[in-house]
């Protein structure tokens, strides 16, 4: 069942087996916000269960263009469209979360990574990426990278 993120409410449902599960909570409650403010898009997940086609997705992005395969167990998923763009996000048991961000025209196409505040860097990330960081007032400490998607997906 789609659960609608709420970005001034905080709250870990769904997200619960998380280790750092406050903070994956409020890293999706950062991308919430974020979406709602600049596109008046509401962030809704579903069990990454009952969407399996996101997260096959998403895998296929990984693997296909950089050799990834994530070895946390994925919680929750969504895929929406908004402005032109498809975009896919996948949030980890780990505190992972990953977005691809996908121009339904030619144009910008990349995959995201973001760290919940507490998280160690994945090893399948950790010699390929390096993460910046950024203060959020609802994730506290993210840490991000990415990359460029070449093919077509």
């Amino acid at each position: 069942m789609p659960y609608v993120v709420d970005f001034k409410n905080v709250s870990t449902v769904g997200l619960e087996s998380s280790p750092v599960a406050e903070a994956l909570a409020g890293l999706r409650a950062n991308e919430a916000r974020y979406y709602r403010n600049k596109y008046d898009h509401v962030f809704t997940v579903s069990p990454a269960s009952e969407v399996p086609e996101v997260v096959d997705r998403v895998s296929r992005i990984l693997r296909d263009e950089r050799e990834i395969v994530i070895g946390s167990r994925p919680l929750e998923a969504t895929s929406f469209d908004v402005d032109g763009l498809r975009m896919a996000y996948v949030f980890y048991e780990s505190g992972l979360s990953i977005n691809v961000l996908y121009s339904i025209d030619a144009g910008k196409r990349a995959v995201g990574f973001k760290l919940a505040e507490g998280m160690e860097i994945p090893e399948e990330l950790a010699t390929r990426f390096k993460f910046a960081r950024q203060k959020s007032k609802l994730a506290g400490v993210i840490r991000g990278s990415y990359f460029v998607i070449k093919g077509e997906y």
